[in-house]
Order: C-alpha cells, then structure tokens, then sequence
C-alpha cells in the first residue's frame, strides 16, 4: 500500500521514523492510565535512531487507558486477553506494512498492562515481534509458547524487587513460558518498585545493544 493511502488504523498512535537504519524499530505499549505519549521519551533514550511506533490502549478502566481489561487486581479474563491481543497484533501489521517497518526486527517495549500485552503477543502471535523488553510485566495468560514458535527471539524481563503489584514468582514464570516456545530470557530484578528507574533504562539500552 502506498504511504499516501493511509489505512485505516484501528489504534490511535504516534509514528516516528527513525533516523539510524542499524537500529530496529521499536514498538511501544503504556502502562495503565498512559497514553501514545507516554514512553517516546523512553524509546529515544533507549535507541536515539530508532523508528518508533507508539499506540494508545483503547480500553479504558474508569477513565485510566488499557491495551485489555482486568475483573479485578491481577484477576484477568483469557477470552478477553485473546481478542484484545489478536486485535493489536492486526494493527502492529498493518502499521509495520504501512510504514515500511522492518517486520523481523520490530522489538515491543512494554511496561506494566503494555508489558503483559507485548507478552501476550509473543504467545499468541509470534510472528509479530523479533523480541521484547518487559518491564514489570507479569503472568495473564497461563499458557506457555507453543514449542519453536519463538525460536531466536530474545527477551529483557526487567521486574522490581519490591514491587507491590507484581507476585514475586511471576517473572521466572513467564520467563518459563516464553522459553517453552525458544525464546532466549534474561531477567533482571532491579532495586525498584513498580515505577520505572534509570537502571530499567540502562538494562533495555544495554540489552538493545546486544540484540
């Protein structure tokens, strides 16, 4: 499709081309009560070249914006999930095509309720993302990848140490479930609560470097 024919696209988002062809594209999803604008400074600090891609969550939670609901604190219902993160996964493609995105080296950076959306999509749609940085992500979907379908991909899973709103044992567990499907985790459990610190931005940066 030619870039003059905009799509139809069903998120709202901020596009940004990149300026350095060496660095991937990244795509990038809020956390709870955040919006497209929320993590481009993120994104520039962490790769200043990169293209980035940036959609608003179309669910909201009394106002706050989410890429799905929730039933109550950490209480999910997986129908939901399913159809919200197929739903995603078909604007990431057409947007990827749109904007003439490299496909193969397209990386999530999540965070919190983005975070466990970009989680999801490796699970369910595989084909999406070369790879993810999770920070503070957690369990929603309790089902592991299926085997090979990630394959060389890499994930960052960057969680807080005395974070109240993640279970301490949820990120070795959805690093199990990602590597069930090939996927190459590290984990890192960083001095930090569920805020973002420096140190979440010196781990993706230095954990883009090695992609």
């Amino acid at each position: 499709m030619p870039r003059s024919a905009k799509p139809h696209f069903t998120y709202q988002h901020v596009f940004e081309p990149g300026t350095d062809p060496a660095a991937p594209p990244l795509l990038l999803l809020h956390g709870t009560g955040g919006d497209e604008q929320d993590l481009l400074r993120l994104g520039r600090a962490i790769s200043p070249g990169s293209a980035l891609l940036s959609p608003r969550g179309d669910v909201s939670e009394g106002g706050a914006l989410r890429f799905f609901a929730r039933l109550a604190h950490n209480v999910f219902d997986p129908p939901e999930i399913v159809r919200r993160t197929h739903a995603l996964a078909d604007f990431v493609a057409a947007a990827t095509a749109h904007y003439a995105l490299d496909a193969a080296r397209l990386t999530a950076v999540g965070f919190s309720n983005g975070a466990n959306i970009a989680a999801t999509m490796l699970l369910l749609r595989p084909e999406t993302l070369a790879g993810a940085a999770l920070l503070r992500g957690m369990v929603v979907l309790d089902q592991p990848a299926p085997a090979g379908s990630l394959a060389g991909k890499r994930v960052l899973l960057c969680n807080g140490t005395t974070d109240p709103l993640v279970p301490a044992d949820h990120p070795a567990r959805l690093a199990a479930l990602l590597e069930t499907g090939g996927a190459t985790t590290a984990v890192q459990m960083l001095p930090a609560s569920h805020a973002l610190t420096p140190l979440d931005v010196a781990a993706v940066r230095d954990w883009l470097v090695r992609t």
